[in-house]
């Protein structure tokens, strides 16, 4: 097994820059206690892009963003699944595998898009365009999911609404990847409140109100002060964020999608909007790279989980996240037509 001194050793590899190392020491014995309860429990960890470098960079199985985690939760034969994200993530990994036990380390696991609808809310949009499908922002409950017809992650939202041909679709719950994402598929958007009988010409993508607290943070200011000081910067923006945003940028893509870009790209220095522990995570992958910290902002849900709580969600078999059985069959159909999508 992996001993803390390894550990230490390759935390300090990667993150002496960015914290102190009597936390690299402290952080290195905690990883060695979750490598041996994983082993114990014959448990796989998967881990999001948010989640902070010690941990991050440490114990996970798998890392990625949604769609990546999602992938490999379904086809993982571990008896425990420990889903270090939000609580919309580990019910995503439970519908796949409602035979296994999955773990949040966490009691919460917010996410401001998953609270902003409801499965009733969904319920009348229904009946306002009863034609219309449905496609829901993996971001959601799983009382969500159940209510719609498929599900998509930021990077298949275009190709998923792209192979509709119906004049209306309805896209939950964020308006501002909505927005994004009818500008690539040649869609006008129009809110909850639309009127289908207004124009029949176009083809339309009905989005709802929601946000995400961090992308929405990001503005087309950020992006000129960074340019103004940094011209040689190169921007990327997830697509949660503002439309003007993104298109500013010089990249847009999801979190892992973003990575990928940055360890291709020869580039020195890099601003990313999105959740600010990914860009430590980034760089601590890609040596010698620069992310700028002119506008940083922290997922607080994300934020919840570090590697202790890793360790006391596998000590102490806590948090298990159930999905009744009642809604999770009809949600899990909906994930697995987004698994499909390229």
């Amino acid at each position: 097994m992996t001993t803390a001194a390894a550990l230490y050793e390759n935390l300090k590899s990667m993150l002496a820059d960015t914290m102190p190392d009597a936390e690299l020491r402290l952080k290195a014995e905690v990883a060695e206690e979750v490598l041996a309860l994983k082993a114990e429990r014959g448990a796989v960890i998967l881990a999001h892009n948010y989640m902070e470098p010690a941990l991050y960079h440490s114990v996970p199985d798998h890392r990625g963003d949604s769609l990546e985690l999602s992938r490999w939760a379904a086809r993982s034969s571990a008896p425990v699944l420990v889903f270090c994200g939000v609580r919309f993530m580990a019910e995503t990994a439970k519908i796949l595998n409602p035979a296994k036990r999955v773990l949040l380390p966490t009691a919460r696991g917010g996410c401001s898009l998953a609270a902003s609808i409801t499965a009733a809310d969904v319920r009348k949009l229904r009946a306002r365009f009863p034609h219309a499908p449905v496609v829901a922002y993996v971001n959601t409950s799983a009382e969500v999911k159940a209510e719609v017809d498929v599900c998509c992650s930021s990077s298949n939202a275009a190709e998923i609404i792209g192979n509709f041909s119906d004049p209306v679709v309805i896209f939950v719950p964020d308006e501002f990847l909505a927005e994004n994402v009818a500008r690539e598929t040649g869609r006008a958007v129009a809110g909850p409140e639309f009127s289908e009988a207004r124009s029949r010409a176009e083809r339309w993508l009905v989005a709802w109100h929601g946000r995400c607290e961090v992308h929405e943070k990001f503005t087309l200011d950020d992006i000129e002060r960074v340019r103004a000081q940094f011209p040689d910067a190169v921007v990327l923006a997830h697509p949660e964020c503002r439309p003007e945003v993104v298109e500013a940028a010089d990249f847009s893509g999801s979190t892992s999608a973003m990575a990928l870009f940055v360890a291709s790209c020869s580039a020195r220095r890099y601003l990313l909007l999105t959740e600010c522990t990914m860009g430590d995570n980034v760089a601590a992958a890609s040596q010698g790279k620069e992310m700028l910290r002119l506008c940083s902002v922290r997922c607080p849900h994300m934020n919840e989980i570090r590697l202790e709580d890793v360790r006391d969600a596998l000590r102490l078999d806590r948090y298990e996240v159930d999905v009744p059985a009642s809604g999770a069959s009809r949600a899990a159909a909906a994930l697995e037509r987004m698994l499909r999508a390229p």
